[in-house]
């Protein structure tokens, strides 16, 4: 008899939490269908999700666990595989181990990996890649508000006034939040874009603010000095409800438009009816990802953003706020449970004495009390040989790092590096040992979406070959390791855990979430969720008023490198490609990485559509395909970082903001060469 059914869960791509239903025949997953009823979704899916099935069932699927044996990986058993990687681990001191976590993993995977450093390996070295993203977000938030994530939730862009979307590509990156902005802009609200490029977005928006990359805080202080002269800040507000503002009074008040005009390129006009807009709207909603945050003053940036939204009143309010979109599944859910080398779940600091007090006795284990390495900091630190053996789950950085170079040198410098994921990645390649998880589609556990919702994901499917769930993995390891606290059945049963040490995610189980999903905080069994955050009081207290100066980029163009590089995504591919270029729909309609130029700067280096340039900067160099147009400006070109054969990051710089040690992926000076012809 043939069995079918569909299996509700959440899509595995950026973090707008939509729900789909796997359709599962036979035991074999064959389809997507979209789920009319979801809140964010709504029975519409982007081109990615509607693609979410074909990487599952990909040849290229990882079944066996692998070891590195003559320079060839070979076949070996899972109970060999866990030997080896236990012998090995319990060779290096905590200070001599690292682990990243990912945000392609579920909650309960992220929480038991970072449990696993700590508890087991004794070092608080866990990161994953929001050190790359949104690590400037939970800072900056946390420093003005007390809370390091989007304000407000999506459905609620649809009754904004005025939406100010800043450094983010949303209708290519969150496809299906740039409808609710679009929704929004037909029911009569203004539309501001500040962005250096011509993203589609543009096309809709009232203005188009096309700043200098790397000039955001300039820009958004000269927002500032103008509601400031022109005394359109909520005083009220400001008195009842912040601290702080006469230092930011000060800051702003040389930030004229005209001076801001000669840091930025954008015409004075221009920003001083933008901020009237912003500032007159009664509900005004500002947007941003990481054009704002992927900066050496990416704490800054977002900081601006906050101040800008204090000074107006726009926080705490439906239809308005700060809000961060999240460009991975689970990238808001893997910093809430603690994948983090500074804090446990729920954000709370392994320097404070009680909280560390309290993990132990939840553990009852000794833990470290010093702050672990970044990503960063990690590659720098097996680079020069301090760090031996990294512990990577679900991530690549061979190819979303910074530098990869670097990278490359570092993992190759390492005595051992233990890779699990579903495919062999550019970092696999490198590993000593890999062992096989599982897709989505094939285990259970729960995603939280950018605006806090944790949602469900569900086991459609039994794993491929021989691989497991990492959240099986990890406790198989552990337990080889002679921990206790890893008997788990089940990942409701982790969650139960994580609930019970989480203040924000307290009241969160399965029980409650099987329909729509819950968002912290949620304190408690009867609590109903936070649809938006900062009702008449800050997490804080009060909000708090930072004066930032806008500071230039690490690396400016000159005669030598005279290009500004900006990076980014398209709308067909995610991240590093793992999972979209194994898709063949995706693949198909942009099968390579390419360089987009302005055609006049085209034209001055007599470059043409469609042939190869060699686009060179002082960490790397690589050969693109190139597309002439008005997308950038002069001086600026654009590549996205999904291929490896044409690697973005090889070039881009390393430094990193000196608080949230997140990279500056958005501005770095290259230089672009035309081929020399063949005699």
């Amino acid at each position: 008899m043939i069995e079918y059914k569909n299996v509700l869960t959440v899509c595995p791509y950026c973090g707008c939490g939509c729900n789909f239903y796997l359709q599962v025949l036979d035991g074999e997953l064959v389809g997507i269908l979209p789920c009319k009823s979801h809140l964010v979704s709504q029975g519409k899916l982007c081109i990615k999700g509607w693609n979410a099935a074909d990487f599952v069932i990909s040849k290229d699927r990882l079944t066996k666990p692998l070891m590195k044996k003559n320079g060839k990986f070979v076949e070996i058993s899972w109970d060999e595989a866990l030997k080896v990687v236990t012998e090995k681990l319990k060779q290096y001191s905590p200070d001599a181990v690292a682990v990243l976590s990912s945000a392609k993993c579920t909650n309960e995977e992220n929480y038991l990996m970072m449990k696993f450093a700590r508890a087991v390996l004794k070092t608080n070295s866990v990161d994953h890649c929001a050190r790359l993203c949104h690590a400037s977000t939970v800072v900056g938030l946390g420093k003005t508000f007390g809370s390091g994530a989007m304000t407000n939730s999506i459905g609620e862009l649809e009754d904004a006034d005025c939406i100010f979307v800043i450094g983010s590509n949303t209708t290519e990156q969150h496809p299906l939040i740039a409808r609710y902005i679009m929704r929004a802009r037909a029911k009569g609200a203004k539309l501001i874009v500040a962005d250096p490029r011509l993203i589609p977005l543009t096309q809709f928006a009232d203005y188009h603010l096309r700043q200098r990359p790397g000039t955001d805080v300039a820009l958004l202080n000269g927002f500032m000095n103008v509601i400031l002269k022109e005394g359109w800040e909520d005083k009220k507000f400001i008195n009842e409800r912040t601290e702080g503002f006469a230092e930011l009074k000060e800051v702003v008040k040389k930030y004229t438009p005209e001076y801001v005009e000669k840091i930025t390129g954008i015409p004075k006009e221009l920003i001083m009816e933008a901020a009237r807009i912003y500032a007159q709207a009664k509900s005004a909603s500002l947007v941003y990802s990481m054009g704002i945050t992927q900066h050496t003053t990416g704490v800054d940036n977002v900081v601006s953003c906050s101040n800008l939204a204090l000074l107006t009143g726009n926080v705490g309010r439906p239809s308005t706020g700060v809000n961060p979109l999240r460009g991975q599944s689970n990238v808001q859910g893997a910093c809430d449970v603690g994948a983090l080398p500074n804090v446990y779940s729920g954000y709370q600091s392994v320097a404070d004495e009680n909280t560390h007090a309290k993990f132990e006795k939840a553990w009852d284990t000794e833990l470290p009390s010093q702050p672990g390495l970044t990503v960063v900091e990690m590659m720098n630190e097996a680079a020069k040989g301090n760090l031996k053996a990294i512990y990577i789950m679900g991530e690549n950085p061979m190819l979303s790092d910074p530098d990869i170079h670097q990278v490359k040198k570092a993992l190759e410098n390492l005595e051992f590096l233990v890779v699990q994921d579903i495919f062999l990645t550019e970092t696999a390649q490198l590993a000593d040992l890999v062992l096989p998880g599982t897709s989505y589609a094939e285990r259970d556990g729960t995603f939280t979406a950018t605006d806090r919702r944790v949602q469900r994901i569900r086991k459609a499917i039994e794993p491929r070959g021989e691989s497991k769930p990492d959240w099986q993995i990890i406790c198989a390891l552990a337990r080889k390791m002679g921990s206790k606290g890893f008997e788990y059945s089940s990942p409701a049963e982790i969650m139960d855990e994580i609930a019970s040490v989480t203040p924000i995610d307290g009241g969160i189980g399965y029980e409650r979430i099987e329909d729509i999903g819950l968002q912290w905080p949620c304190p408690s069994k009867e609590h109903p969720g936070t649809p938006y955050l900062h009702q008449g009081k800050f997490s804080r207290g009060k909000g708090k008023f930072f004066g930032i100066e806008f500071k230039e980029a690490a690396e400016l163009p000159d005669a030598d490198y005279p290009f500004i590089l900006t990076t980014g995504r398209t709308i067909f591919h995610y991240h590093t490609g793992t999972m979209t270029r194994r898709t063949e729909a995706l693949n198909r309609e942009v099968p390579t990485g390419y360089v987009e130029i302005n055609f006049k700067d085209a034209e001055k280096l007599n470059i043409f559509e469609g042939e190869i340039v060699s686009v060179k900067s002082r960490r790397g160099k690589i050969e693109v395909k190139v597309q002439v147009t008005r997308k950038v400006p002069e001086g600026v070109i654009f590549i996205p970082f999904h291929f490896a054969e044409s690697p973005a990051n090889a070039l881009t710089n390393s430094a990193f903001d000196p608080v949230a040690k997140i990279p500056e992926y958005k501005v770095c000076a290259v230089q672009v060469e035309k081929k020399p012809s063949l005699p």
